[in-house]
């Protein structure tokens, strides 16, 4: 117990340290939103893949489905390298970059309300985006809390309370930039962390090679007498497995706090390295946790809910707790920095959004035009540091909200992921990645997009969920790309020199 507390105490305060480091950079708003747009490879690769993944997939995803699928698993990891990481840096990493920059856009919804010329576009993003990133948030808390409850013997609602006011703490004091060196250290901790997690878990089992031999002899849940499904290259449940594939990997190409990582970037030689290092990152954290959770059967039944449904959120931590203490003081390491590192970012995305989208929704002029009126140096600064400051100031009411959810979570991490993810990247995702390339995506096409994203998500769930969560928002996102274009063929289009200004960046 000394070693976990002082691990934890050491790692808590270089957290702190960071922040107070950084503190100088985020007196404005392009500083404590985006770090100053200057943000080197390392940095926002490491930034991009903590964010990612966090308790919700080493505790959540990982025992759920590594239960569900056996080490098929494995392939939603490696779908995160390649789609969720990979893809999204080449297909969006540059372009986001370009014309998020000559927009001067700072946030999505900020995006949408200039390429599309609409206000309304704008203030309604920015309304889907805080809402649904709440659940998601309160699904980070609930795993993180869960394995600290294992580790320390402390009760749930302190362990979320204490992280809350933490990461509020480095978050307000240093915005990006202490969010961002944060990331890169926590992301050393998370490689080095899950690759000694799974050897010691396999070590429990006889190694590799015994474990795959068990898990090839346990029966399938739907057929007792057939064997090897769990252990077989797309396990017993593929099509379901491509579900959960399509949803935690395509779905962060329209999350918020995961495409705003692309606007802080320096240039675009800083984009072909970050691409290569956040992909060889998600190989090694999403396929590590994915692999683990793939042999949850080994550890026994986990506990039974009170409504007669598997406790999933369980069947990591009933694999840790055997562990030498030093193991679990690394694994509790492991999961707090994934998860500070994906709060930090929630909360930052969610008050920016705010306030830059909601409270000071500024009309700006397109590079070339003349702007209505000019204000002063010293005026002009007292309103940088009033956005800053309401900012600072949301970040603590999103973080309280989040809180009261995630003290009685209404389901497990993975439904919770499911609806917040399902709104927010079905809502987001194919206007935000077709207004990246194409001319001809209309205004009216977008709004009909987060009707069709938010409404699907929204009325699955009040009637109770008959489409499961993550399939639904596999739905919604793909479905996202039909609508708009069916749209976009048959509204009025903009008018082409506005969307001839809006493209000119990339001649450049």
């Amino acid at each position: 117990m000394i070693i976990k507390i002082l691990l934890t105490i050491i790692f808590l305060a270089v957290m702190v340290a960071v922040g107070i480091y950084s503190r100088k950079q985020a007196s404005s708003v392009d500083g404590f939103v985006l770090g100053g747009r200057s943000v080197g490879p390392w940095l926002t690769a490491f930034a991009y893949g903590t964010s990612y993944f966090s308790a919700v997939v080493f505790v959540g995803y990982a025992g759920q489905f590594g239960w569900k699928y056996g080490l098929s698993s494995t392939w939603i990891g490696v779908g995160n390298a390649v789609i969720g990481s990979l893809l999204a840096w080449l297909l969006l990493g540059r372009r986001t970059k370009l014309m998020t920059q000559h927009i001067e856009s700072r946030t999505m919804p900020d995006f949408f309300g200039t390429r599309f010329d609409s206000q309304g576009l704008r203030v309604v993003a920015s309304v889907i985006a805080f809402v649904f990133l709440i659940p998601y948030t309160a699904g980070v808390y609930k795993g993180i809390s869960t394995l600290f409850e294992m580790g320390f013997g402390i009760p749930y609602e302190y362990c979320v309370i204490i992280m809350a006011i933490l990461t509020a703490f480095y978050v307000i004091l240093g915005g990006y930039k202490a969010t961002a060196m944060n990331d890169f250290i926590q992301g050393i901790i998370m490689l080095f962390g899950i690759v000694t997690v799974i050897a010691a878990v396999l070590n429990t089992q006889g190694g590799l090679t015994s474990a795959i031999d068990k898990m090839a002899s346990l029966p399938s849940d739907t057929d007792p007498n057939v064997n090897g499904g769990f252990a077989s290259l797309f396990g017993p449940d593929p099509w379901n497995l491509l579900g959960v594939v399509i949803l935690t990997s395509l779905g962060t190409w329209g999350l918020p706090q995961m495409v705003g990582k692309f606007y802080s970037i320096t240039d675009e030689s800083a984009i072909r390295r970050g691409t290569v290092i956040s992909t060889i990152f998600a190989f090694i954290v999403a396929g590590g946790c994915y692999f683990l959770g793939g042999f949850g059967r080994l550890f026994g039944m986990p506990p039974v809910l009170p409504n007669g449904k598997l406790a999933f959120d369980s069947i990591v931590p009933s694999m840790l707790v055997t562990l030498p203490d030093i193991i679990i003081a690394l694994v509790v390491l492991l999961v707090l920095s994934a998860s500070m590192s994906t709060l930090a970012s929630l909360v930052l995305t969610s008050s920016s959004t705010m306030t830059l989208d909601l409270i000071y929704r500024d009309k700006k002029s397109l590079p070339g035009e003349v702007e209505e009126g000019t204000i002063d140096d010293t005026v002009s600064e007292k309103i940088e540091l009033r956005k800053v400051v309401v900012m600072r100031v949301l970040i603590v009411f999103f973080i309280v909200i989040s809180l009261m959810i995630a003290l009685n979570p209404p389901t497990f991490i993975a439904q919770l992921m499911g609806i917040s993810w399902g709104a927010l990247a079905g809502a987001f995702l194919a206007p935000f990645m077709l207004g990246l390339y194409w001319r001809g995506v209309t205004t009216a096409s977008v709004w009909a997009c987060f009707a069709w994203g938010v409404g699907i998500t929204v009325v699955n769930m009040l009637i109770g969920n008959p489409i499961n969560p993550i399939n639904c928002g596999a739905i919604a996102m793909v479905g996202g790309f039909v609508v708009v274009t069916l749209f976009s063929l048959f509204t009025p289009k903009m008018p082409k020199n506005y969307t001839d200004k809006i493209f000119e960046c990339y001649k450049r």
